[in-house]
């Protein structure tokens, strides 16, 4: 639950508060060029969800590993970025 309660609320801020039910007022605002409120319906949103995909995918990452049901075998996109010293 502390994983997946702040991840949904981020997606419910962004999805809908955000995108739907503030869009009036924040098209008011103009964002490099657009109005605010469409930048986060069409850019911004999507640009969340998919950086909580990531966070999701890191935590559980750990979660597995603290109870120690994380995959021994790394698959070949992984090793590659180990190898080359990124964060993985």
């Amino acid at each position: 639950m502390r994983v997946k309660v702040p991840l949904l609320v981020t997606w419910a801020i962004f999805g809908y508060v955000l995108a739907i039910l503030l869009a009036e007022p924040l098209n008011e605002i103009t964002f490099i060029g657009f109005p605010l409120g469409f930048w986060f319906a069409q850019q911004g949103a999507i640009v969340v969800f998919v950086a909580l995909i990531f966070i999701y995918a890191k935590r559980m990452d750990r979660v597995d590993e603290e109870f120690d049901v994380h995959e021994e075998e790394l698959g070949s996109a992984r090793k590659r970025v180990q190898r080359s010293g990124g964060r993985a």
